[in-house]
């Protein structure tokens, strides 16, 4: 828990913001260096499956 928010939820709002991030800079709303959107993705990837797997320990184990 962080500010009395579970982890669970604050790993789905960040993936939210970089998944929103990365659409917007995909599609050249927002001018990005390649690196950067690469990068980022690849941060989103592994936020995701950590958020994906702790969501699954929580919620069937």
């Amino acid at each position: 828990m962080l500010f009395n928010i579970n982890i669970i939820l604050w790993l789905g709002i960040i993936n939210i913001f970089l998944v929103l991030f990365q659409l917007l800079s995909g599609l050249r709303y927002i001018k990005v260096k390649y690196k950067y959107h690469k990068s980022l993705g690849i941060i989103l990837f592994f936020t995701a499956m950590i958020h994906g797997i702790y969501a699954l320990i929580i919620n069937y184990i």
